[in-house]
């Protein structure tokens, strides 16, 4: 055997213990259930009749924290399956995506203009600082401007990690405690203490929260830590591989 197929060989043999390797720890940290290992090999007898009824043994349904299964949730028009009073209000589910809201409110007369600058300032911030945001655990955030004949509405939508109590309470001690000033104070409603009333910013939320009916996620119940530690792994197995070439 040469050396370069001694490489080949070596560095096919790693990538398979690397990506095993992977999967167990993407396994562990989601939360997904682990098959024992077998000893005694298959039973020939299961295998028989799973060969002649190969609906014997249909695919299991996905489960929170596995994220090997996509999966998709149905939630009613509350936006909750059951009614649990928590701080300030019904507790939201957890979903397939995580937890989220999309909120809709109308924009002050004469602001559309400074809503849309806004983006602006959030992109300054997190170029600046590209942790600003870590409080708020954040997947994504959305914000959308249209206009139903009643003059400009501003949607926000965000995916995050926490309860949805929880965010409320971070962004508004991230607001006080950056001076970064917040997009909502051009929206009818919003109250004028909000830095000081944090239930007053939460029950604004709550009247402008518009339930998601459907939510679907293709890792599901993953969270971004989660994500970004799995790339991470990949990363350095990359590097890895990389230096025995």
């Amino acid at each position: 055997m040469s050396p370069d197929d001694l490489s080949g060989s070596t560095r096919r043999a790693f990538l398979g213990s690397a990506t095993a390797a992977t999967a167990l720890t993407l396994a562990s940290s989601a939360g997904a259930e682990q098959t024992p290992t077998m000893v005694h090999g298959p039973d020939p007898t299961k295998l028989a009749q799973l060969k002649t009824n190969p609906a014997a043994e249909p695919p299991s349904a996905p489960k929170p924290g596995d994220w090997t299964k996509p999966s998709a949730m149905a939630i009613p028009k509350e936006g909750y399956f059951q009614l649990e009073q928590g701080r300030y209000g019904p507790i939201f589910p957890r979903t397939p995506a995580n937890y989220g809201f999309t909120i809709i409110a109308k924009i002050k007369p004469g602001r559309e203009a400074t809503v849309r600058e806004y983006g602006g300032t959030i992109e300054k911030a997190v170029r600046e600082q590209p942790d600003v945001l870590a409080p708020l655990r954040l997947h994504y955030l959305r914000w959308v401007i249209f206009d139903v004949g009643s003059g400009p509405h501003f949607m926000y939508q965000g995916i995050f990690d926490t309860d949805f109590d929880k965010y409320l309470e971070d962004a508004v001690a991230l607001f006080v405690k950056t001076g970064i000033n917040t997009v909502f104070v051009n929206l009818e409603g919003w109250p004028d203490d909000w830095k000081t009333n944090v239930p007053a910013v939460i029950k604004f939320f709550r009247d402008h929260q518009r339930p998601s009916f459907l939510e679907y996620g293709e890792y599901p119940y993953v969270s971004a830590d989660e994500v970004k530690k799995a790339l991470r792994v990949k990363g350095a197995l990359s590097a890895m591989l990389d230096q025995m070439q």
